[in-house]
């Protein structure tokens, strides 16, 4: 019966051969299945390599144009600053300089805190916004994003490097370390850049990312308990079993009240600030000078009252003057090279990743773009240059950044700003700095990172996808109860496990019609579609590879089995007709032709015909140069499902029930 039935629709619709266009059934048109030209292998490659590495096009404005402004492009693409400086005038200038002072004024006090969480001098925090900033005044491509040390990277760091040296007893090879892997770090970023790999953080998903971050933050503000309840000896694990029980074990002797009084007073007063920045937009201020006004008050209090003298820890010692040359410092040789690398490399990808996020969220907001390859060449830069000048790890920092923008800044001379006031108070204010009590740098700390941990993303993400919440407790909870490495190693292990669940295992979908239109659409989503008697509709929503093929065969099958089964209950004609709809499927590899090979076999022992709907042009051309086009016949390929039911739903047989072994 198979025979004869392929022999009628051929001769009914006709037969292409060679490079002849597909005929169509004739159902309201006469468009046919078209095949693309031809391409050679080496236009292929060239196109695939353009699209994966050169999708923006970086060239189109080099086109016909003289060398001298190519010349000067190459410049403006290098240093875009180049660009927009022509048209700076006085007006804009205004708005950087607020910004710039704005951001300065939380930038000095978060630098001595990050720079503790990272277990460094603080005069290391205050030197990673000078140099840093001020390279990517000149090189970065969005006019919003401040520079600096961020809390997370800054305890990502100080865990590893803990691990390696202790810094109080090996303080000088733990420095070294730290200037090793900001060196890494900032090759790592301008690698990726030069070489236009920046696709590689997106395998970071977004809700791995929340959940990481808001562990992150909990592991931050848990390590804090030391400096707010005044704690001199502590745990260095940074897991929320160890932490808690070293916290509450010091809690008859090593708890000192006069700490927590000044800790919880000025985070009550941070927090206070922030929820009125909140809820007015126009006093973002408030919260802006909070932490330096809790800095200036702080310190007053306990020089006036010699609290030093009552067990409040204070900072003591901040270095005077510009950041030292740190060139001879770098680890370059021996095993350290290693674990410099190693460590650079983590802290440069979690770096990269959070400062491009955050460019891209405040440039949308502005509608102007940024260009992502040139960000991570401009970023990794700076942490090159800034490990030869004593600076650690900077990025780009949200709270910083999120002031920027609500002050008015124009473009990123509100960086240089910052810099320049960080750089005065290197050179006038340090030694004022020397009573700052830590408690006030505890609460600075746990204030700016609160702002992490998003209950409302994490619970949207619940809602739309369960998967993606698993990824996100996954990271979450590995960071909070164990580390942050193994944090971050759980949001990329759940990352890739994802993409792989969904290359593996791609959707297919039952097609039925909705009534009085030629539309297939899934009867699952649309309950009111009808299937046709004798015939199966089958969607494949995804590109076949050798990771599906197999899978994809063996579904459309028990598909099949299943139909019938329900049909032979039923006491309904068998299925004689299978429809694939590839308007999905964008490629096919070799493996997933020989899966419809053999797809093809095993329909024709079931005495049942298939037609294919709508293959792309990579499609048909594949199956055309595998000859499965001939093997199936060259009549099966219809332009839509609606041509192909069209052809075969007059020749159903209403035949008892049937299924050939």
């Amino acid at each position: 019966m198979s025979k004869r039935i392929s022999d009628e629709v051929e001769r009914d619709h006709g037969i292409i051969s060679g490079e002849e266009m597909l005929p169509v059934v004739k159902h309201g048109h006469g468009h046919k299945v078209g095949r693309e030209k031809k391409e050679s292998v080496f236009a292929e490659f060239g196109y695939m390599f353009k699209e994966m590495f050169f999708a923006d096009d970086p060239l189109r404005s080099y086109k016909d144009q003289p060398a001298s402004r190519r010349v000067l492009l190459g410049i403006e693409a290098l240093f875009p600053i180049v660009n927009w400086i022509r048209d700076y005038n006085l007006s804009k200038f205004k708005g950087d300089l607020i910004a710039g002072l704005t951001i300065a004024s939380l930038a000095i006090p978060q630098d001595l805190g990050y720079a503790k969480l990272a277990h460094l001098p603080p005069q290391n925090g205050l030197y990673s916004s000078f140099v840093p900033p001020l390279i990517y005044a000149f090189m970065g491509s969005s006019r919003d994003l401040a520079i600096g040390p961020v809390a997370v990277v800054s305890l990502l760091l100080g865990t590893l490097l803990e691990k390696e040296y202790d810094p109080t007893k090996q303080a000088e090879d733990y420095l070294r370390l730290a200037f090793t892997a900001t060196f890494f770090a900032g090759i790592t970023q301008a690698a990726l850049g030069l070489l236009r790999l920046g696709f590689l953080i997106d395998f970071l998903s977004h809700a791995a990312t929340v959940g990481f971050m808001a562990g992150a933050a909990i592991t931050i503000m848990l390590q804090q308990l030391k400096g707010f309840l005044g704690i001199k000896n502590f745990t260095t694990k940074t897991d929320i079993v160890h932490v808690l029980h070293s916290a509450f074990s010091n809690a008859h002797h090593g708890w000192n009240w006069q700490t927590i009084v000044i800790a919880s007073s000025f985070l009550a007063f941070l927090l206070v600030c922030k929820f009125i920045a909140k809820k007015n937009k126009k006093l973002f201020w408030v919260a802006a000078i909070a932490p330096l006004i809790s800095v200036i008050i702080s310190t007053l209090f306990v020089y006036l009252f010699h609290a030093d003298k009552h067990g409040v820890a204070i900072v003591k010692t901040i270095k005077k003057g510009v950041n030292p040359s740190s060139v001879n410092k770098l680890f370059l040789s021996g095993p350290n090279l290693a674990k410099g690398a190693k460590i650079g490399v983590v802290a440069g990808l979690i770096g990269l990743t959070e400062a491009v996020a955050i460019g891209r969220a405040f440039a949308a907001a502005k509608d102007y773009a940024i260009d992502g390859n040139k960000e991570m060449v401009a970023l990794g830069t700076m942490n090159i240059i800034g490990s030869l000048t004593s600076c650690y790890v900077a990025t780009g920092s949200f709270s910083r950044t999120s002031v920027n923008f609500m002050a008015g800044c124009e473009t990123t001379v509100s960086n240089i700003v910052m810099s320049l006031i960080v750089l005065l108070t290197l050179e006038v204010i340090t030694p004022l700095f020397k009573y700052i009590p830590n408690a006030i740098l505890a609460s600075i700390i746990i204030s700016a990172v609160s702002g992490l941990v998003d209950i409302q993303a994490m619970i949207l993400i619940w809602k739309i996808d369960k998967f993606d919440f698993i990824a996100c407790m996954g990271a979450f909870l590995g960071v909070v109860f164990d580390s942050v490495e193994i944090g971050l190693l759980i949001a990329v292990c759940i990352s890739f496990a994802k993409i792989l669940l969904q290359v593996t295992r791609p959707r297919t979908a039952l097609l039925g019609n909705l009534p009085g239109t030629t539309i297939y659409r899934n009867v699952q989503q649309y309950p009111d579609a009808t299937m046709l008697p004798g015939i199966l509709i089958i969607r494949v929503d995804s590109s076949i590879y050798f990771s599906n093929s197999n899978y994809i065969r063996e579904r459309l099958l028990r598909w099949l089995t299943d139909e019938d089964d329900k049909n032979k209950k039923q006491n309904q004609p068998r299925i004689q007709y299978l429809i694939i709809d590839l308007s999905p499927v964008i490629d096919i590899d070799t493996s997933g032709l020989n899966a419809f090979e053999d797809l093809y076999k095993s329909l024709q022992k079931r005495d049942v015909q298939v037609a294919l709907a709508n293959p792309g042009p990579a499609v048909i051309e594949k199956f055309h140069s595998s000859k499965f086009a001939e093997m199936i016949g060259q009549g099966r390929f219809f332009l839509t499902v609606a041509d192909a039911v069209h052809a075969f739903a007059s020749k159903v047989e209403e035949e008892p029930y049937y299924l050939a072994p």
